[in-house]
């Protein structure tokens, strides 16, 4: 399995330039069973990334474009009444997919934020009493504009709880914009990528990423931050214990990337603010990311 995940992650690179570290965060997510929140501003390759993805595991990719107009049944699907058969029929909504993009969901109203609890924890859908399951595996990549406020609905904490981390793909830099203009100035496009892997093997991924060993004093130091976050004074609302379930989760799926069958304390330090900051309510107006780099710094390491 090694040599498919360098293959994957060679795949992702050859549409998003210059961002590794991101790239990562998104494989460590899906290897994880986990959902992925992207803040950042228009344009710097967040549905390229959600697109690139599905084609490399040979996944149905589908995108829910959120507005404030958006019903709940837009996403989950609904019962339509069949005049011929005359009975109703389930209509699936896009969420019956491999990789959902949900762009810019601080677009749509909480109600129809809402319809996306159920089946990013449950991995199923009910409609009118009926429960039906999504294809497997199923990962959500929602995006929100961090910078424009006007027309949107905050995701609630408990919506946020959901994504197992949240990450940023930043501007790329001189170098790296450059080689961008030269690989589309030569054609290359998502729908050129091959696929590398198959749903089958991510699920068999998510396997192997489960049995990767955490030592009890790892598991401690995981704890110990996490307890950190509900004790400080600067913060509200501290990290829930799914936070502290994910931050095992997730440092064991870097572990299998990087080729180990144990997780390190670095591996912890690494995922912390991309796992821990979007779960903090600051208080006195701060920001969620340097409590956790500070937390980083006072509690001890294993």
């Amino acid at each position: 399995m090694r040599e498919r995940i360098e293959q994957l992650t060679e795949n992702l690179s050859r549409t998003i330039v210059g961002k590794a570290d991101a790239i990562q965060l998104v494989l460590v997510a899906l290897l994880a069973g986990g959902h992925a929140l992207l803040e950042d501003v228009p344009g710097v390759g967040k549905t390229l990334l959600a697109k690139s993805l599905a084609r490399s595991i040979e996944g149905r990719f589908q995108r829910i474009q959120c507005t404030p107009d958006l019903l709940p049944t837009d996403i989950t699907g609904t019962n339509i009444w069949n005049q011929r058969s005359g009975e109703f029929e389930f209509l699936a909504g896009p969420v019956f997919a491999n990789i959902l993009l949900a762009d810019e969901i601080n677009r749509a109203t909480p109600r129809t934020q809402s319809a996306l609890l159920e089946v990013m924890e449950e991995q199923q859908v009910t409609v009118d009493g009926v429960s039906r399951p999504v294809s497997q595996p199923f990962f959500v990549i929602a995006t929100q504009n961090p910078v424009e406020h006007q027309g949107t609905f905050p995701l609630p904490e408990a919506q946020m709880d959901r994504f197992m981390l949240s990450l940023s793909l930043g501007y790329p830099s001189a170098a790296e914009e450059l080689q961008m203009l030269q690989r589309h100035q030569e054609g290359m496009m998502v729908c050129d990528l091959q696929p590398c892997i198959s749903t089958v093997d991510v699920l068999e991924l998510r396997h192997f990423c489960q049995q990767v060993k955490v030592e009890t004093s790892l598991q401690h130091y995981i704890l110990n931050l996490v307890r950190a976050s509900r004790e400080a004074e600067d913060v509200m609302l501290g990290v829930s214990p799914r936070g502290t379930l994910a931050l095992q989760r997730t440092a064991q799926a870097l572990a299998f990337l990087k080729g180990r069958d144990y997780a390190i304390p670095d591996d912890v330090k690494f995922l912390a603010p991309h796992v821990l900051s979007h779960r903090l309510i600051p208080a006195g107006g701060r920001r969620a990311k340097p409590i956790i780099e500070q937390l980083l710094r006072s509690v001890p390491i294993p």
